[in-house]
């Protein structure tokens, strides 16, 4: 279930109360400061046991977290700050993460906590028990407030993968959502034990499944290279070739396979691009790692039922 605040729908006299009502349904009860004049939307929901929301703000602001309504709140919450757009400014004992697009950091709500954004600004706040992180309140001390770039490494996946949640909120029952949130998890814990150097406290499945998001990831960056192999994967992420085919083996599938999927997907995407409509079918099989013009044919039939031009025609821009 998922529930939409506007600010804009509020009376300006009762627009405070509102935004900590609205808010709180993410964190707990929390205090608004800052021009609450102009208007706001928050959107929140459940996936399992996170509690997901997207926060819009188009005047500046900000939140405080204080030790008085971190006594009355669960202290056992923490959350993960993802910046879609704008800027934003998160402090937590004794530090400051200055968030840019795509930057997030991580916040313990047993302790006080600040947030001021300049507008206009989107976050995507995570919720979660903080039990399912297995590290100690002291290890995750070392955490709070420390800008994760939203680029580069484990942080980029977990920044992918965390701005995607509110658009699954809706198909929270088909689990599709759930699982993209697991993902999340095992990406954060795995980030934040190695940052900690405390590699050994995570569960080797939690390992594994980080592992092939990772190289899916990977696979997603190089479809585009025509000898994409799994040679290349398993050197690359530094494992032996076996090893690699018992990770998606797991998942039931080869490797060979996901990146004839994910290529497709690419290419069907395409198909139905407006921007795309002149482009030849076998020029926009070329961008996406497949040269033999037959072989794209044969195989896109046997994964959506038509041929790659049947397709466009019959879903694509000049159909409508």
């Amino acid at each position: 279930m998922t529930a939409t605040f506007r600010s804009g729908d509020e009376p300006a006299a009762s627009r405070r109360d509102y935004w900590r009502h609205a808010i709180g349904a993410m964190m707990g009860t929390i205090e608004v400061s800052g021009d609450i004049r102009g208007s706001g939307q928050v959107r929140v929901g459940e996936l399992g046991a996170l509690r997901v929301g997207t926060l819009s703000a188009y005047r500046p602001g900000g939140a405080v977290w204080t030790p008085r309504r971190t006594r009355q709140s669960d202290p056992d919450i923490c959350t993960i700050n993802i910046l879609a757009t704008g800027c934003a400014t998160v402090a937590q004992d004794g530090r400051e993460a200055q968030l840019r697009p795509g930057d997030l950091t991580f916040v313990d709500l047993s302790r006080p906590a600040r947030w001021s954004t300049s507008p206009p600004m989107r976050a995507v706040v995570v919720a979660f028990p903080r039990a399912l992180l297995p590290l100690l309140p002291d290890e995750l001390a070392r955490l709070t407030a420390v800008t994760v770039p939203g680029d580069q490494g484990t942080g980029a996946l977990i920044s992918s993968l965390a701005r995607q949640l509110p658009n699954h909120l809706r198909d929270a029952g088909v689990g599709n959502a759930a699982r993209l949130g697991a993902a999340v998890l095992d990406l954060l814990t795995v980030g934040m034990a190695a940052y900690l150097d405390r590699d050994s406290v995570v569960a080797p499945e939690t390992r594994q499944r980080a592992l092939l998001l990772r190289i899916q990831a990977f696979i997603d960056e190089h479809l585009g290279e025509p000898d994409l192999s799994p040679a290349q994967l398993a050197e690359a992420h530094h494992i032996s070739l076996r090893y690699l085919h018992k990770l998606f083996q797991a998942q039931g599938a080869t490797v060979a396979r996901w990146i004839r999927h994910r290529r497709l997907e690419r290419c069907r995407r395409d198909l139905l691009d407006p921007a795309q409509q002149d482009r030849p079918v076998s020029a926009i099989a070329a961008r996406w790692g497949i040269l033999d013009a037959t072989n794209f044919s044969r195989a896109f039939r046997a994964a959506y039922g038509t041929s790659p031009g049947e397709y466009r025609r019959a879903y694509g821009w000049s159909s409508r």
